[in-house]
């Protein structure tokens, strides 16, 4: 069953006497694009992170970001950020509001100037991260594979219409094509009585020519070749996006062929209808991995 590139999942795992959390978010993207939104405590990790994940990452872009909640560690005060923001602070007061009041309380709105200590190292770090991240795949795998699901339902959906109107077409394409022979014969005979010196002979390898030119089998055939290959890619564990999208492409030039090579009304018809369904499909297959 293909695979959605639109997803989310959440994991956690322990840290030292908190929770680290990461939520992963995936949406349609060409290649594999990570993008990391980090904590300062956490940013350390970035490269980390990127060889961790990237192996396990299939097409899409990924949002990950991450948090840590602190259970009863101890917190420590950034006095030098403190002493220089009340300096700051002062300043600031001095030259809109000389003499007023500047109580120290005014620090305790500004956050992280009270935080609580990291008591955990590196390597915890990452493997508390790890956990939370497999966690959080798992949950974007499951969500991706429903949307997979809903996608190729309604893909299938236009490709059944897709075989409906393939066989309409073979079913207009030989009397479309014998009623526009004989419309031509009949303005050939025509020409003929007026003894213009046209050769018969001659004619009738135009008229040949024409009906070689107006046969679309060939473009039929291969729309039911196309046709067959989609169901394969629609079934496959595998990412497919890309191989459905030129293949999708391929449905689309079959059609142009088939809109360019009959004139008849029943046919133009048809081929619009079809190409509508094809693009249908087209804008559904963006979205698959």
């Amino acid at each position: 069953m293909a695979r959605s590139m639109t997803g989310y999942g959440a994991g956690e795992a322990p840290l030292g006497a908190g929770t680290l959390t990461v939520e992963i978010r995936s949406v349609n993207h060409r290649y594999v694009d990570l993008r990391l939104n980090f904590p300062e405590e956490l940013e350390r990790m970035a490269f980390d992170v990127e060889r961790l994940l990237r192996p396990r990452l299939q097409r899409g872009r990924f949002d990950v970001s991450a948090r840590v909640t602190q259970g009863s560690a101890p917190t420590t005060f950034d006095r030098e950020r403190a002493i220089a923001l009340y300096h700051d602070l002062a300043e600031l007061r001095d030259e809109l509001a000389p003499n007023t009041e500047l109580p120290l309380t005014v620090l305790a709105a500004v956050p992280d100037l009270f935080r609580a200590a990291p008591c955990w190292d590196r390597e915890t770090l990452l493997a508390s991260f790890e956990v939370a991240s497999m966690r959080a795949l798992a949950a974007v795998a499951v969500m991706r594979e429903a949307e997979g699901e809903a996608l190729t339902a309604d893909i299938r959906a236009r490709l059944a219409e897709a075989r409906a109107l393939r066989q309409a077409l073979l079913a207009e394409v030989p009397a479309a094509v014998d009623a526009h022979r004989t419309r031509l014969r009949e303005r050939i005979g025509k020409l003929l009585d007026t003894d213009m010196g046209l050769d018969p002979s001659r004619l009738e390898v135009e008229l040949a020519v024409f009906a070689d030119r107006s046969d679309v089998s060939e473009e039929l055939s291969r729309l039911e070749s196309h046709f067959a290959q989609l169901d394969t890619l629609l079934s496959s564990n595998e990412p497919v996006g890309r191989k459905i999208d030129f293949l999708l492409q391929e449905f689309m030039r079959e059609a142009n062929t088939l809109g360019s090579k009959s004139q008849a009304t029943a046919i133009a018809h048809a081929v619009v209808e079809l190409k509508t369904a094809i693009e249908r499909m087209r804008e559904q297959a963006q979205n698959l991995e």
